[in-house]
């Protein structure tokens, strides 16, 4: 027999502590409010948790995973959407929380799951327990690939706004925490199948997720509490829906003509001023310099230059990094110096974007026109 106690109990401190931190952590936003119910709410399930094996038999089957999903979808929600507000309507996320809740109170006497071997035990609970265990599957499976395409298109739609990279507006490490939280159910699923097919599992396997739900607590703390507000000026307005960048681009009314000088005007200013030497250049950054609307710099840069704001910025600092390959006075320079220098602020956003466009390494060029490598 597993003992879950002391997992049980570092998990409900830790996501305790986490959530009060992140309840009370400026500026106050409704993502952190998200996230803070979330980790409260993994208390509750572990406290639970030890209730019903050390003192009284709480529920009958577990309802409080059916919140997990759209907690997570929603937190992604309102971190990659800084206008969003909260609508009445967004609580049917909650919905099958809300039934199986009801159900499991209803049946709270009844040994519903409590013995996987019987599972398919033909007694009149046993569509009950298919419907609760396919609700299950279904909602962590749904709003998982809901939570990740939603990062995927943050990610492509920062392509658009910012010239850069950086943990605090891509959010990779919720995309891998999307990942893993998907791989754990998943596992404790087959565990779970394994367990009712011929019971070959010596231990409950729903115990093995309070085990994940401890790890998870303690890094999704972690990276919550160091997440900044990704800054509103850099993320599109999605008021009314989203769109096809087509129809908007439509609707935007300008015409061919004043496209192209309003691309002349771009690229004057970016040879001018060279703007792209700041290493945190966004399209916020640009529209207040040239006098050009984000919405319209976006449509010149995507139809009439045929190429995203990302490469447009980054395209002129690659070229500065091969001019100062060519100039003596950066001999002495490291490449990640000249790299630095010329506007990019991540190395490895340097070597795979330099090499996308010249189709060699970094070092490689170099070292092949002036014989300097390092």
């Amino acid at each position: 027999m597993v003992n879950i106690e002391p997992v049980l109990y570092i998990g409900i401190y830790q996501s305790l502590f986490a959530g009060l931190l992140i309840s009370t952590k400026k500026p106050y936003t409704f993502a952190n409010r998200v996230m803070a119910a979330w980790l409260f709410i993994f208390c509750v399930e572990m406290i639970f948790a030890l209730l019903n094996s050390k003192v009284i038999e709480m529920y009958s089957f577990p309802f409080i995973t059916f919140t997990y999903g759209p907690l997570l979808f929603l937190y992604i929600s309102y971190m990659t959407i800084t206008e969003k507000r909260f609508k009445p309507v967004e609580l049917l996320h909650f919905l099958p929380f809300f039934v199986f809740f009801t159900v499991s109170v209803i049946f709270r006497s009844e040994p519903l799951v409590s013995d996987l071997g019987g599972f398919f035990r033909p007694d009149k609970l046993i569509s009950l327990r298919i419907v609760y265990s396919i609700s299950f599957f279904l909602s962590i499976t749904i709003y998982s690939i809901l939570s990740f395409i939603k990062i995927k298109k943050h990610q492509s739609n920062l392509k658009n706004l910012t010239s850069f990279t950086s943990q605090r507006i891509t959010l990779n490490w919720l995309k891998i925490l999307t990942i893993s939280f998907y791989v754990a159910y998943f596992i404790m699923f087959i565990l779970g199948g394994l367990d009712i097919l011929g019971n070959f599992i010596p231990f409950d396997p729903y115990f093995v997720i309070f085990g994940f739900i401890t790890i998870f607590c303690i890094v999704y703390s972690f990276y919550g509490i160091k997440q900044p507000v990704i800054f509103g000026e850099v993320l599109l307005s999605e008021k009314n829906g989203e769109k096809k960048e087509t129809e908007k681009y439509t609707r935007s009314g300008l015409k061919e003509a004043q496209a192209e000088k309003y691309l002349a005007r771009l690229l004057a200013y970016m040879e001018a001023k060279k703007p792209y030497l700041d290493g945190n250049l966004t399209i916020h950054d640009l529209s207040q310099k040239t006098g050009i609307t984000r919405h319209h710099i976006t449509q010149v840069l995507n139809e009439t230059y045929r190429k995203n704001f990302f490469v447009f910025v980054n395209e002129y600092r690659t070229r500065e990094v091969i001019e100062r390959f060519n100039d003596p006075h950066y001999n002495n320079y490291t490449i990640l110096a000249i790299a630095l220098d010329s506007g990019f602020n991540s190395k490895t956003t340097f070597n795979s974007f330099f090499k996308s466009q010249t189709g060699r390494t970094p070092s490689n060029y170099r070292e092949k026109i002036t014989g300097i490598s390092k």
